[in-house]
């Protein structure tokens, strides 16, 4: 398919020069630009959290009723000052 775009003067001077050192033409050279972006864009929309869940019976009984900084004290005990 052919299409036109509108680029800076100066980004595709450098372009023309990459694209030189690299023995490639300007089209490919934008075709590999636009492919990095779709598969980062990809990469990054896909990302899904692993479940670490683990089996148990929650807090043990002596901190079950425990304030958050009752529980943060805890464990941070001996860390640090």
């Amino acid at each position: 398919m052919k299409t036109t775009i509108e680029i800076p003067d100066a980004l595709l001077s450098d372009a023309r020069k990459l694209a030189e050192q690299e023995g490639v033409s300007v089209k490919a050279l934008v075709e590999r630009g636009l492919r990095r972006v779709l598969s980062e864009h990809r990469r990054a929309t896909s990302f899904r959290l692993r479940k670490a869940t683990f089996r148990g019976k929650g807090l043990q009984a002596g901190v079950r009723d425990a304030e958050w900084e009752a529980l943060r004290e805890l464990a941070y005990e001996g860390r640090g000052s």
